[in-house]
Formats: structure tokens, sequence, C-alpha cells
């Protein structure tokens, strides 16, 4: 035993094994030979009922008093209860985003994340989220450990997003050619969504305490305000019918203006099955929508398109692809090809969606009746009691599908009625048509509006 200065340290040898050489002055502050030669400082503590040594740090970087000191402080911290050397333990082991998104999606793919309403996450959500995590999340911030990531971090991860320091043009499995992966506000609240969901997922696993994304204000996602005008779906009107010209473009055709007619989602539209057609209680009966089962009202105009669709159709789906029997795969480049360069350039699908329920508001529908109509999480209880409200509901897909069918070509509408038998329908849908061209001035101050 002697106190440990530069000269009992620089006169220590080195032996066939390691040993230690203690501080008398300081209990439990010693110093470690190893057999190479290599010098280096620690303490000695009991903790837990166990003996504990933490390593302060080589001789050289440290030198025999900077490293007293350091034994001084963390032999305070002991006898205050801490346990220095299962902290650094515990920091060594502290896994990275990497680490923890690879975590997140082999509990993804097992069902075992649950999205709205408790469910597993859907097929669709897991590859946008995997497409996030690889595209955005583990290139900003994939080395970077879990437990050491703030707020500040996750606000710089939304601003990198946003100026485009992800975007990158990457070859697809499903496309052909590239797909180019953009920044934007979207993109970045979406992705920002996506990392807070992971990092709650951190917590619930204990392996933070904290979610650093919580309270960040995200920027407003402008195409979810995005909705057209009656102009403008004139204007769509004249881009589908020039599509249509091309042979190729036919069924992504017919699939926008079944979205527009509708109100649904781009994969609910593409994955229509004609098992989930119910064209006699004019509704479609989707099995499996991002709500769950969903049954949606339909308009005269989407029924008799159906109807005449299904005389000649083959397969399971209502717009089927190439090959066996599965569903069209053409529509995003489509979609591209043919808004490229128009004055709808900035229009998605998503766009028409929300356009359908905007129209529904102008023509004085009630929130709970547009939630069924377009499957809105707020609509689900009316959808389970369908049989009961189907002339409302029926009456308002009428007027709401048959208004966006004349936008589309090009008129504009003065009134309408209601009625649920075929022809009453018809008739309601010309005489609708008929003011509509008598008076273009488009005012619907006496519009009937249902509830």
């Amino acid at each position: 035993m002697a106190k440990l200065t530069k000269r009992v340290v620089d006169a220590a040898v080195a032996r066939e094994k390691d040993y230690f050489i203690w501080d008398d002055e300081l209990p439990g502050f010693g110093l470690r030979i190893f057999a190479s030669g290599k010098r280096s400082y620690l303490i000695q503590y009991r903790a837990a009922g166990r003996t504990r040594r933490f390593t302060i740090g080589l001789h050289g970087v440290w030198t025999a008093e900077t490293a007293r000191q350091e034994a001084k402080v963390q032999l305070g911290r002991v006898a205050q209860g801490d346990n220095p050397s299962e902290e650094r333990l515990l920091d060594h082991q502290a896994i990275t985003v990497k680490e923890l998104c690879a975590m997140y999606l082999k509990d993804l793919e097992a069902g075992l994340i649950l999205g709205k309403g408790g469910r597993p996450k859907k097929a669709t959500t897991i590859v946008s989220d995997t497409g996030r995590i690889h595209r955005h999340i583990i290139p900003l911030i994939g080395t970077r450990r879990v437990k050491d990531l703030v707020k500040a971090d996750m606000t710089k991860v939304l601003k990198d997003i946003m100026a485009g320091k992800t975007a990158v043009s990457v070859k697809t499995k499903k496309l052909r050619g590239k797909s180019v992966v953009t920044g934007g506000a979207g993109t970045a609240t979406r992705t920002l969504g996506l990392v807070g969901g992971i990092f709650t997922y951190a917590m619930e696993a204990g392996i933070i305490t904290a979610n650093p994304v919580h309270g960040i204000r995200k920027p407003k996602d402008n195409v979810r305000d995005r909705r057209l005008t009656e102009a403008e779906y004139r204007t769509l009107g004249e881009i589908l019918r020039e599509a249509a010209e091309t042979p190729k473009y036919g069924i992504t055709v017919e699939i926008i203006r079944q979205i527009a007619l509708t109100g649904c989602r781009r994969s609910e539209m593409i994955g229509l099955k004609w098992t989930e057609a119910d064209t006699d209680a004019s509704c479609m009966r989707l099995e499996d929508s991002k709500e769950g089962a969903s049954i949606r009202p339909i308009g005269l105009a989407v029924v008799e398109y159906l109807e005449e669709r299904r005389k000649t159709a083959t397969g399971s789906y209502v717009f089927p692809g190439q090959g066996e029997d599965n569903a069209f795969g053409g529509f995003p480049n489509h979609w591209r090809q043919i808004f490229r360069d128009s004055p709808l350039a900035d229009v998605t699908p998503h766009v028409l969606r929300h356009s359908f329920a905007s129209i529904a508001n102008d023509l004085g529908f009630t929130e709970v009746t547009i939630a069924a109509l377009v499957g809105h999480s707020k609509g689900t209880v009316t959808s389970k009691y369908i049989h009961s409200l189907d002339t409302a509901l029926i009456m308002a897909a009428d007027t709401i599908s048959g208004y966006v069918q004349g936008l589309l070509d090009g008129v504009k509408f003065k009134q309408t009625a209601y009625a649920l038998d075929r022809n009453s329908r018809k008739a309601a849908l010309s005489h609708f048509l008929k003011k509509a061209v008598e008076d273009p001035s488009g005012d619907r101050q006496d519009l009937p509006l249902a509830a």
C-alpha cells in the first residue's frame, strides 16, 4: 500500500499477470497494472452485496492527481447509493435507433403493433412505415443511441426531411423503373409521427422513460386541406377525357372517376372486389378498409357504372391487373403521367376524397352522414346500422355523386330530388342536370338539403 503518486505509478512494472496497487489515503482508489505494461486508474466498492470495479481511465490520459479527484467524486456517488459500474454497463448496452427500428419492424410484421381501433396495422401501412424507417429515420438518426435523443434532435429530423435531405431516387420492386422519395412538410409530419410511435413502443419496452417527440410543433400538411373548386372539377373532367383516348390509361381513368364519385380511398377503389359491390342495395361492402369492415352507400352514377362493367367482367376484381387474378397495379405511374404538367399537377387521390366530403358539406349534409359516406371513424356507428339508415344515406350519395359527375361533365347544378326506386332516381338526376343547363349561374340557394 502506498499513496498513488506519479513516481509510484511510473515505477510500477509489468508482471506475468495483472496486479493492483491500492492507495493508502483514499480507500477504494487504485491502479491496475496489466501484463502488457498498460496502467489504468480505478475504484473498487461494494454495491448490492457484490464487489464492483469502475475504471476511471489510462495513465497518461489521466494523471495520478486528476484520477484521485475523479475517484473521490465517484466514491461520493457510491456513498449516496449510486452504482457507477452498473450505469456504465447499461450505457454501453444502450441500443441505437437502428436497433430499435429492427425490433419495431419485427413486432410490426408479427402483428404486435396495434393501429387504429386496437387492430394490427394493415399490410399497406406496414409498407409505408418500413419505407419511412429505411428512407428517412435510419439515414438521419440510425446511429444515435435512443437514450441520448432529446426534443432538439427530433426538431432537427423534422427540418431535415422538410428540406429534402433524405430525398432520393430508389429502385422499387413493384413499380418499373425508379420511385422518388421526397421530402416536404407532409412527409416530415408523417415520418415524425412514426418516430413518436416507435419511441412510445420503446417506452413500453422499458428502454426509455420519456418520448422526445412529444410537444414538437409539426408543420401543417397543406395537401390535407386541398380541395377542388368547381372549375377544377371541370378541368379534371377534361384531363380524364383526354387521357381516356390513350388505351393504356383506360382503367386508371375509370378508377379516378369512381374515387371522385364515391370519396373512397385509392386503395379501396383499386382493390374493390365484385363480392363487395352490392349494386342492389346501392352500397359497397368493403371487407377490410382502413377502419376495418365498412359499408359505403354509393350514388346512382356509381351503381350503373358497376352494373355495366360487371357485364364483361372476369376475375375477382372490378379493376383487374395483368396475369393472375389480382388488382390493377399501374395506377401510381399512370396518375403521374396523366397529371404531369397539367393545371392539377398538385392533386392527389386524397384530394379527390377530401373534395367529395367538402362538396357534401357544401350541399348541407351533416358530419355524421358525410363520415358514413366516406368511411371516416366518426361514421363507424352509423355504418353498423346502415340498413335502417340507407334511405337517407342513399339520397345523400345520389346527390353528391350526381353533383360531382355533372361537374366532371362540365355543367352546373340548380336543384335535385330524392328517391330510392331506380326510375325515380334517374328522373331526379335528369331534372338535376336539366336545371343546371337552364341556369348556368350555379346558384344553389334553393337547393333542397338533406340531413
